[in-house]
């Protein structure tokens, strides 16, 4: 029985994989299907790290033949633009100037202002039309705010204003003489 025991603890010892060499496989049917087990593998991996972590994973993957892979745990577009944001956000800290930091906060908090003028208008027309009103909206001024231009980068605001129908006023609406 000892003899068993021992040629069956020899074969497990057998079946231990060798450390593999990183090269190219030559042989291109080889080449497949370590590509293919290893593309699945890394998805699976990648998968399991979002679920087990609550990670935001992206994997993108280019076959040789160009054919696309890809895994996200929310959306590739999304997560690549984390990305970008990531590594401008570090680009800036790295330059450490106090200007270029102000630039930076400045420009994010106008697109972000313009983005609610936009919501803000677009609200306001869907109440007009809610009110049978036909407002329009004018194009006042433009003019450049703030000290200077940075670059190609120009900083202006636009004023806009609502105009009524004639012999319409803003007041004739709230107190809902249509």
């Amino acid at each position: 029985m000892a003899a068993i025991s021992i040629l069956s603890w020899e074969a497990d010892i057998e079946m231990v994989r060798g450390k593999t060499e990183m090269r190219r496989i030559e042989n291109a049917a080889s080449r497949q299907v370590t590509f293919s087990k290893r593309r699945n593998g890394l998805l699976k991996k990648a998968y399991e790290l979002s679920v087990l972590c609550d990670a935001e994973v992206a994997v993108i993957v280019f076959s040789p033949r160009g054919k696309l892979y890809e895994f996200s745990s929310s959306s590739v577009e999304r997560t690549i633009d984390r990305y970008k944001m990531h590594t401008k956000d570090a680009n800036i800290m790295d330059k450490g100037t106090d200007s270029d930091m102000q630039q930076y906060v400045l420009t994010e908090q106008i697109a972000q202002l313009k983005d609610k003028v936009r919501v803000l208008l677009d609200e306001n027309a869907k109440l007009h039309r809610e009110c049978h009103i036909e407002p329009q909206l004018q194009l006042a001024s433009t003019r450049d705010v703030g000290p200077k231009n940075h670059g190609n980068k120009e900083i202006t605001e636009v004023e806009t204003e609502l105009v009524f129908p004639k012999g319409k006023t803003p007041k004739s609406y709230v107190g809902g003489n249509h």
